[in-house]
């Protein structure tokens, strides 16, 4: 049995903008959010969410969010750092056709992988471990948040 313990690194609070919903496709729903901007904070993480990347979400007809993030922090320091995630959220059961009628669908729980990466010095450490994070959505004002975890 392994003993691993989950540090705290920080807290990501994203401001999207309005979603492009490409339609139903083999999958299921296509829908890619770009992201507005929005801040990061923690003990050893600080800076910004660059109004640069998306989410190229999901939606499964089983009401699963299949996530795919790709986005750039900025460091109160002016490092950038590459972030990126995959992960799942869930609508429940009819939350697909839910969101094709237009009806409101929380999403209550998102479970990520994030993966980070950054040349500056001072953030190397961002490379070697590995990270999860867990958040939810508030779709109706284009907000998510997550909390990022390192194991060690």
């Amino acid at each position: 049995m392994f003993d691993s313990k989950m540090e705290h690194v920080c807290r990501l609070d994203y401001q999207l903008a309005e979603p492009e919903i490409i339609g139903p496709v083999g999958e299921g729903l296509r829908i890619i959010t770009p992201i507005a901007g929005g801040e990061v904070s923690g003990l050893r993480l600080n800076g910004k969410i660059c109004p640069t990347g998306a989410d190229w979400a999901l939606i499964r007809r089983d009401g699963v969010v299949v996530i795919d993030v790709r986005a750039t922090l900025e460091t109160n320091d002016g490092a950038l750092i590459q972030l990126t995630y995959t992960g799942r959220g869930d609508l429940g059961e009819g939350g697909y056709e839910s969101f094709l009628r237009g009806d409101p669908v929380p999403v209550t729980e998102l479970q990520i992988v994030p993966v980070m990466q950054c040349a500056h010095p001072d953030y190397l450490w961002l490379d070697r471990p590995q990270f999860v994070g867990v958040g939810a959505a508030d779709l109706a004002n284009l907000k998510v948040s997550y909390d990022i975890y390192k194991l060690s």
